[in-house]
């Protein structure tokens, strides 16, 4: 058992505090990304418009503002994740999943037009199958769900 000694901070305060800080470096670093990631949403956007003619120059822009605006919604759900640890202290495993499911929908339609060998195709869909029955079964087995059901 570890005694309290007055004017020490414990090894759990400077953990979290230390947690905190780099956090709150992350939370930064992703919004200049966002931003970053946001201008390049634009500069494809004009790109789209300057390609009006070309079918196969639209169709590449109009792709790449597709994969840009999703990598938007995976660093939002990111930073949501982040945002959930400094309000509740725990990291809520619905947003993680949701994180992933985003990337890996990314990830499908990046290879869209590519030409996707059948067991690949079957292992994404594995994949976003299990991922969804985790999210489903982490929101039936939530802890906020349970104790509300306590008071039942």
């Amino acid at each position: 058992m570890i005694n309290y000694i007055p004017g020490r901070v414990s090894a759990g305060a400077w953990f979290e505090q230390v947690v905190r800080i780099l956090l709150c470096l992350l939370i930064a670093a992703m919004l200049i990304a966002m931003a970053v990631v946001i201008a390049r949403t634009f500069v494809d956007v004009g790109a789209a418009l300057h390609d009006l003619g070309d079918a196969d120059a639209l169709h590449h822009a109009l792709r790449a503002i597709l994969l840009d605006t999703l990598g938007a919604f995976v660093m939002v759900e990111v930073f949501r994740t982040a945002m959930a640890y400094f309000v509740e202290g725990r990291v809520k495993v619905t947003y993680i999943i949701d994180t992933v499911l985003v990337a890996v929908l990314t990830e499908v339609l990046a290879f869209w037009h590519r030409d996707l060998e059948i067991t690949r195709l079957f292992m994404l869909l594995a994949l976003i199958s299990v991922l969804m029955l985790m999210r489903i079964l982490a929101i039936r087995f939530s802890p906020n769900r349970r104790s509300l059901c306590d008071g039942l």
